[in-house]
This record gives structure tokens, sequence and C-alpha cells, in this order.
């Protein structure tokens, strides 16, 4: 299962109204309000990269109006502790 984090900025003062919008949708794990270039990071888990590919272009960047802009880092190797 691929699994891909989402990099989102929103339009100023957004950035909870679009986190409880990203959370509904399938495939997101976790997502989480930052400080720093971006304002929102989405853990997303997928089928596939085409469900990713959806995911990323349909339902965050063309449904949500309250995002400006994304970038997707798809995970290739992982570990944790």
């Amino acid at each position: 299962m691929p699994t891909a984090f989402v990099l989102i900025k929103t339009k100023a003062g957004l950035e909870e109204k679009a986190l409880r919008k990203i959370l509904e949708i399938e495939g997101v794990k976790e997502a989480y309000i930052v400080l720093g270039t971006y304002d929102i990071v989405a853990k997303l888990s997928v089928e596939n990269l085409e469900n990713l590919q959806e995911i990323v272009s349909q339902k965050i960047r063309r449904s949500i109006e309250e995002i400006e802009e994304t970038m997707t880092m798809l995970v290739i190797q992982g570990a944790s502790k």
C-alpha cells in the first residue's frame, strides 16, 4: 500500500476549516496543522498510485476551496522506532 505525505498551503486563517475537510477524505490517516512554509501535513495510505493521484488532485486540490497549493511526497522506504 503506497504511503504519501501531502504538504498543504491554505488561505490565511482557514487552516482549521481545511483540516476538518481533509480528515473526512478516505485514505487520509492523519493530518496536522503545522508551522512553517506549509500549513497542514496529511498522511495518506492508499491501495495504489492511481488512488493517490485521484485523492490528491480531485478530493484535496479541486474540492477544498481553502487550499492554495500542495506538494506530495511519496514514501519509498520507512522506518519506525
